[in-house]
């Protein structure tokens, strides 16, 4: 229980940690950011439950105030902006990842890439979408187009989760949340 514990504050921080990695902002209100992989890790390395839990907790120190958000943002600054659905859909992104990565049978890179990109990146799109139409005022379809932009970068963050979730579980057999074993060099 307690080493559950220190392992989502651990990831709550890196995911704040990774706040401090400066934003590019895109003109519509929605920075690109590295906290997304911080995401994607905590589903990946955590599970569904552990990875969510972490998120709601860096979500909930952000809301308390704290400029843990990229740019030195709090809570409060995500939920009047267009990036409102994004910052709603960490924890579910978190959670689908480590629901993904269950259905492997090893811990490969490919399986955990595949895990990232559906969790991390298409549920994230759910929510992100529609909050950049709601706060930005433009269509669905103009929000998505929108968003499109991010997704280079956010396949790219999935493949570093990949390959650090994966180093992670050949370094540490157990380390990683509902790994059966590690791949032994499958990518």
């Amino acid at each position: 229980m307690e080493r559950s514990l220190a392992r989502i504050a651990l990831f709550a921080a890196l995911i704040a940690a990774l706040g401090f990695v400066p934003k590019i902002d895109m003109g519509f209100g929605v920075p690109i950011t590295a906290q997304t992989l911080g995401v994607m890790l905590c589903g990946t390395v955590l599970g569904a439950r552990s990875g969510a839990l972490a998120v709601l907790l860096f979500m909930a120190l952000a809301l308390l105030g704290l400029p843990i958000l990229a740019g030195g943002r709090n809570g409060f600054a995500a939920l009047a902006s267009p990036s409102v659905g994004f910052f709603l859909g960490f924890p579910v992104a978190a959670f689908v990842t480590g629901w993904l990565m269950t259905w492997s049978k090893q811990v490969s890179t490919v399986a955990t890439f595949n895990a990232a990109v559906f969790g991390g990146i298409v549920t994230l799109y759910l929510f992100g979408i529609p909050g950049i139409a709601a706060k930005a005022g433009l269509s669905l379809t103009e929000a998505f187009w929108s968003a499109m932009v991010f997704v280079p970068g956010d396949v790219i963050k999935a493949a570093v989760a990949a390959l650090v979730t994966t180093a992670l579980a050949r370094a540490r057999p157990g380390l990683v949340a509902g790994a059966k074993e590690p791949a032994s060099a499958q990518f």
